[in-house]
């Protein structure tokens, strides 16, 4: 997480000696006038920015961490094809946001130790700054392209089981992954040939695309792209999403009360655990995405004027959002098993008093029982 918070401090005022000369005397009283006004203000982030960027990166590296070994076991036992795929999927997710948690979380910490950057160097870009940008470009597309392409794979799943067994392959999975990186990084890197660029933000601890001050056509080009792709895969994993879980919901109405159909168990944990990453990705990047391209546009167009400091706030809001979907993804895998959703189920059971009336349907041996040693051992 970005801790972007900030604080504004005063140089001390200017000691006098008695060996100065007259005009040595003025110049010193005038800077210590103009200090005393508070006009030479520095926005420098606190050292308590150091820690929290330092507790949120250990928050995050544990969470990817354990959801990762939890994936990778239940892969490695499990047979089904479709959803071996969706573990891949998952896998690489958590995976792709481990790294994009470390590597722009190290870079910002970096920042904050060495005093961020001033306010008069926030339009300039150098190597590192292009790097962060582009780190927060390429790990904040990634996660949402793999969560639309999860969303579409489980939809074509669960509507068209059999055209889903002869298409999705291991291999195809593995090239999908593949094309998702390598647009996520094509993205990222246009900048580096001048179609768009990224620049130092308020408080001067992160770099992101230019979308506040000198924004030019490219700028807007650029924040449109990124905007645009995000909020058309939040689209498409929305839309997918709806399809499956109302597939799921009218296979299980109509399923005969003496019926078990095991196979099902599987859909509906992959589709609720696909609607937690939805509801993730749409609460963290829905802010950054929506209030960049809309800042570009009035920067552009001159229409800011004076909410210059209102919109600095929003984007470090949506910044702050956007870095907690990598905090948040891991515990969808973690909390949204079968296990726990049996239990969670079985005690909103008890407490409603629902036995013996038709959602009854619902009995936890819906789950199968030859994969409760699976399980466990997850």
């Amino acid at each position: 997480m970005l801790a972007l918070s900030h604080y504004n401090s005063t140089s001390p005022l200017l000691p006098f000696s008695n060996n100065d000369s007259e005009g040595t005397l003025e110049a010193r009283v005038a800077v210590a006038e103009v200090q005393q006004q508070g006009n030479l203000t520095f926005d420098l982030p606190p050292t308590s920015g150091a820690v929290v960027v330092i507790l949120s990166m250990t928050l995050g590296i544990i969470s990817n961490i354990v959801a990762l070994f939890i994936l990778v076991n239940a892969y490695s036992l499990q047979r089904r094809r479709s959803k071996a795929s969706f573990l891949l999927f998952a896998s690489s997710l958590v995976v792709t946001d481990f790294v994009g948690h470390v590597i722009p979380g190290a870079l910002v910490l970096r920042l904050y130790l060495h005093g961020g950057v001033r306010p008069e160097a926030f339009n300039t870009s150098d190597g590192m700054c292009q790097f962060l940008g582009g780190s927060m470009v390429f790990f904040g597309l990634c996660p949402l392209f793999m969560g639309c392409a999860m969303a579409a794979e489980r939809c074509l799943g669960v509507t068209k089981p059999l055209l889903h067994s002869s298409l999705v392959t291991k291999t195809r999975t593995k090239t999908c992954l593949f094309v998702i990186w390598l647009a996520a990084l094509c993205v990222a890197l246009l900048p580096c040939f001048q179609l768009g660029s990224y620049t130092y933000q308020d408080p001067g601890t992160w770099c992101f695309i230019k979308v506040l001050r000198d924004t030019e056509e490219v700028d807007v080009a650029f924040v449109v792209l990124f905007s645009g792709l995000g909020l058309t895969s939040l689209a498409v994993a929305l839309v997918c999403n709806t399809i499956s879980g109302l597939t799921l919901v009218v296979a299980r109405l109509r399923r005969q009360p003496g019926s078990h159909h095991s196979a099902k168990s599987h859909d509906i944990e992959m589709v609720v655990q696909l609607v937690g990453i939805m509801v993730t990705s749409c609460i963290c990047w829905s802010p950054l995405l929506i209030f960049g391209l809309m800042l570009a546009i009035r920067s552009y167009t001159g229409s800011i004027g004076d909410d210059l400091s209102s919109y600095k706030s929003l984007m470090v809001m949506g910044v702050r959002l956007a870095t907690w979907n990598q905090i948040l993804d891991p515990w969808v895998y973690i909390l949204l098993r079968r296990t726990v959703l049996r239990k969670i189920y079985l005690i909103a059971k008890c407490q409603a008093g629902l036995r013996g009336n038709k959602l009854g349907r619902w009995e936890p041996t819906s789950f199968h029982s030859s994969e409760k040693k699976e399980v466990n051992q997850v």
